[in-house]
């Protein structure tokens, strides 16, 4: 086919796709199959840690083509539009931003910025494109009922029931005033409704849902997994921000396929004495993770948040513009970490700016085969300084083994078979940073950097 052609196609492939997309949602007969979501930890990309509120779909477009040539054929599945695609003008401080309002009293899609929702169509062009790709498509919300739709007392769709009946004006979020929360109530109830068959009908896959689980909103959260099962479309549900209370973990993992288990995390290792408590530093993740394990299983992951990996600019959530302050041995400790404890993994680097070693770190298929498909995952080693983690490989395959070093000077970090439990005598063990094989051990030992690890397999005869 000439270029010239092909060039004219493209786009008329992708209004079929969005059009089904479409059509699917808004006349299906029954729920698609919840199941089967979320059997491993989601991995995808968020824009939140490189381009905050300000991403258009010229730049996400771009984005996600990268996306897919680079990380999708490594098991990369998501793509995520994170706060604020509803805003005109991103750029202008809280309550200037000039939202687009439907006449329902639901966000849409800012057109100036996302061309393709015109003429009413919302995000199911652009989603339709993402499936096209063979990708799943996510957008992140603040939870609540937004005020100029309690102000208005627009009418909820598919109801007889109005804003107000909904909203409880009492409950603003401590960072976002944006909205009032929902009551637990009929009208409360039928406004999610309406709004996840909007994005069924758009064909989103993912939610963020913002401002929920730090405190937890019990009700609301029960009311959005209700939604979700009446829109008719399996949608991975994700609540944020942490840390969600350890009290609440059963009814996480009942209501959500994602949870936050800490506030925000960003690019740093440690945190001063006497600095804010926010954000989230790696070195803070540790126990937290351990706390979480036992949570961890196909349909609910504990998440520990976004890699803050590569460039994280023109306009990251948080902080300037700048390459991660991370180190390398940082990123991979982080990578490590978060394989090992199975959280669902997404990267928020500008991946229009990706750097080769960020790039190699997420396409290591043997440490996303950790994260993804390995089992009884646990501490063994817990010291202020010094943790090591093991779990099952699949298929019987031996055990992976992770060996971290906390401290701020080097180390040797050793662990025998003995304290492992393992029962065998000498194994072949691998280094899975590495991709070699380091003959047989019995014992897995390596001189770490500060705040370095090592990830192995030990593999049983």
């Amino acid at each position: 086919m000439r270029k010239s052609v092909a060039k004219l196609l493209l786009p008329v492939v992708f209004a079929i796709a969005a059009v089904a997309t479409t059509a699917w949602a808004a006349h299906a007969d029954g729920r698609e199959d919840m199941s089967i979501m979320a059997q491993t930890p989601p991995m995808g990309w968020n824009s939140w840690d490189a381009w905050g509120e300000t991403i258009n779909e010229a730049q996400f477009r771009d984005t996600v083509t990268w996306f897919h040539n680079h990380l999708q054929p490594y098991g990369w599945e998501y793509v995520v539009i994170d706060e604020g695609w509803f805003a005109r003008h991103p750029e202008n401080p809280a309550g200037h931003q000039d939202y687009d309002l439907g006449r329902n009293g639901r966000y849409r899609p800012a057109v100036d910025r996302f061309p393709s929702a015109a003429k009413g169509r919302g995000f199911a062009p652009l989603a339709g494109w993402v499936h096209f790709l063979g990708l799943k498509f996510g957008i992140h919300i603040i939870r609540g009922i937004p005020r100029q739709a309690v102000g208005e007392n627009l009418p909820i769709a598919h109801s007889h029931f109005h804003a107000a009946e909904a909203a409880d004006t009492s409950d603003i979020c401590s960072w976002n005033s944006d909205t009032y929360g929902v009551r637990d109530n009929r009208a409360g109830q039928a406004y999610y409704d309406s709004l996840f068959r909007l994005y069924a009908s758009w064909g989103v896959d993912f939610v963020k849902v913002d401002c929920i689980s730090n405190p937890w909103h019990g009700a609301e959260i029960a009311m959005i997994h209700r939604a979700i099962q009446r829109s008719g479309r399996a949608i991975v549900l994700s609540l944020s921000p942490g840390p969600t209370p350890l009290a609440d973990a059963a009814a996480a993992a009942a209501n959500a396929e994602m949870w936050r288990i800490s506030d925000d995390m960003w690019d740093l290792w440690s945190r001063p004495a006497g600095a804010p408590r926010f954000p989230q530093v790696l070195r803070n993740q540790f126990p937290l993770v351990a706390a979480w394990q036992p949570w961890a299983a196909a349909g609910h992951w504990p998440d520990a948040d976004m890699l803050p990996f590569g460039y994280l600019g023109p306009h990251p959530g948080w902080g300037q513009p700048r390459q991660t302050r991370l180190t390398d041995d940082e990123v991979r400790t982080m990578m490590t970490l978060w394989a090992m404890a199975r959280s669902p993994l997404f990267i928020g680097a500008n991946l229009l700016r990706m750097d080769a070693f960020t790039e190699n770190t997420l396409t290591n298929p043997e440490v996303i085969s950790v994260d993804q498909f390995s089992q009884n995952n646990h501490p063994v080693v817990q010291t202020a300084n010094t943790v090591v983690w093991m779990a099952d490989a699949p298929e019987h395959q031996g055990n992976y083994i992770a060996l971290f070093n906390l401290s701020d000077q080097p180390q040797t970090v050793t662990a025998t078979w003995q304290q492992l439990g393992i029962v065998y005598g000498k194994c072949p063990v691998r280094d899975l940073w590495q991709r070699r094989e380091l003959g047989y051990n019995t014992q897995v030992s390596a001189p770490l950097a500060p705040h370095a690890s090592a990830l192995f397999q030990a593999q049983h005869p």
